[in-house]
């Protein structure tokens, strides 16, 4: 499939990932893409973060790919964020959980003054802070007007919020 002159002529380039080769497993997650998808195009751009942009269509031709492109060169298209479905017990602990799908209601409460630790389950510090962040929990969680919460940031993305090492704390003041 061909994407047209103008379109390679303004910067956007085709890649192919195999989503059969468990080599390309963890981009491709980062990416949004599941190995039972199969072949889906997304437009990444890489700027000071990673802008990843996914088409509305499932047919793949290349009406769908230059539209998708050019769509995306005019502008009109939505960043694509990974989010994890909102656990059913998300605020059952002093420390709440939050994914891409329940940050802004929670973070952005304008009643509420927010600290939001953004992790890896990975990450050695981490790991470390745990014991440190649930204190924090503990000492809050009867306070009506302060949220200590967490966020996997492996698994969800949020607009406007950039992490760029783990642990990430960054505190959302009410109002």
């Amino acid at each position: 499939i061909s994407l047209g002159e103008e379109l390679v002529s303004s910067g956007i380039n085709a890649e192919y990932g195999d989503t059969g080769k468990a080599d390309n497993g963890r981009i491709l997650e980062f990416f949004g893409i599941k190995k039972e998808m199969g072949d889906v195009p997304r437009i990444i751009h890489l700027s000071e973060g990673v802008d990843k942009y996914a088409p509305d269509f499932t047919e793949m031709n290349e009406e769908n790919l230059s539209a998708f492109a050019q769509n995306y060169l005019d502008g009109k298209l939505k960043k694509h964020l990974n989010s994890e479905e909102i656990p059913e017990d998300w605020d059952a602990l002093p420390v709440k959980v939050l994914v891409g799908k329940n940050f802004e209601q929670v973070v952005y409460d304008p009643t509420k003054d927010v600290l939001v630790e953004f992790y890896a389950p990975w990450c050695g510090h981490c790991k470390q802070l745990v014991p440190i962040y649930d204190e924090l929990g503990e000492k809050y969680k009867d306070h009506p007007s302060i949220v200590i919460a967490k966020m996997d940031s492996t698994a969800n993305e949020v607009d406007d919020v950039n992490v760029r090492g783990f642990p990430t704390l960054k505190f959302f003041p009410k109002g």
